[in-house]
């Protein structure tokens, strides 16, 4: 469970985050939603310690995370996983060896143990197969499963993904999603998602977060933003057509 409490963060005079209060729940996905600039980025920064808060409180199960010393934070980022918007392999190193990458670096593990535990992640996402390709010799969709299987093979308490289905189509969208979600189920996470894609709130949205300007303007789960009155958000969420017709469609069913 990772906890927000008052959270602001500016730049000079220019206030970014203002007064952040959320509960990020474990074993369910926790989406963070909002347009270019919003402040939704920052955030993420600021709870994985690339940004310093400039106050507030960021609870990591009750610890508060900005007071540790720089052991203690590094401790801490020992149970954290990573899935960033470009999967960001090492181009150089098979599919195995970006999987063990982290294991290598943090684990005391034997080394028969390392390769026993990256072949259980790729194997989690279904890519036992391609363990001896290398990062170009693969599909995007291919790649940020590896970047999934990389982001939990230490099995970390806290998932942190940033646009995870950037440059995706609809299809491996989909299966990224239900990948994530089912993992951090699995695993009980505390999973982290910042994102653009409605088809990700709506399929997988356990508990969203909007910002709007700096602000949290509303939270709530998939279900709850389709009855959603909050003009803000709904002007967001339901800009196309389709999503649109979605949010008329079930609205006339709960009238009726």
């Amino acid at each position: 469970m990772i906890e927000i409490k008052n959270l602001d963060k500016s730049f000079g005079n220019k206030a970014v985050l203002k007064n952040i209060n959320i509960l990020f729940e474990d074993g369910k996905t926790n989406l963070i939603i909002g347009q270019s600039g919003s402040g939704k980025t920052v955030l993420m920064k600021c709870i994985v310690g690339l940004l310093e808060p400039t106050s507030g409180e960021i609870l990591y199960d009750g610890v508060n995370f900005i007071n540790l010393d720089k052991r203690a934070k590094k401790k801490l980022r020992i149970k954290m996983g990573m899935i960033f918007q470009s999967a960001a392999l090492f181009d150089s190193m098979s599919v195995m060896e970006n999987v063990m990458f982290p294991l290598n670096m943090f684990s005391n593990d034997t080394f028969r143990d390392k390769v026993k535990r990256a072949m259980f992640c790729l194997d989690r996402v279904n890519l036992l197969n391609a363990r001896d390709k290398f990062p170009g010799e693969i599909s995007g969709g291919m790649q940020k499963r590896v970047a999934i299987a990389r982001a939990i093979a230490l099995n970390p308490k806290y998932l942190f993904c940033d646009e995870p289905n950037s440059g995706l189509d609809p299809k491996t969208s989909l299966v990224i999603d239900k990948l994530i979600h089912d993992i951090t189920v699995e695993y009980n996470m505390t999973t982290i998602i910042n994102t653009h894609d409605m088809n990700s709130v709506m399929g997988i949205g356990d508990n969203i977060l909007y910002i709007y300007e700096g602000n949290a303007e509303w939270t709530g789960t998939k279900d709850e933003i389709i009855q959603s009155e909050n003009t803000l958000l709904n002007d967001f969420v339901f800009a196309s057509d389709l999503f649109k017709k979605i949010k008329e469609y079930e609205t006339k069913k709960v009238d009726y």
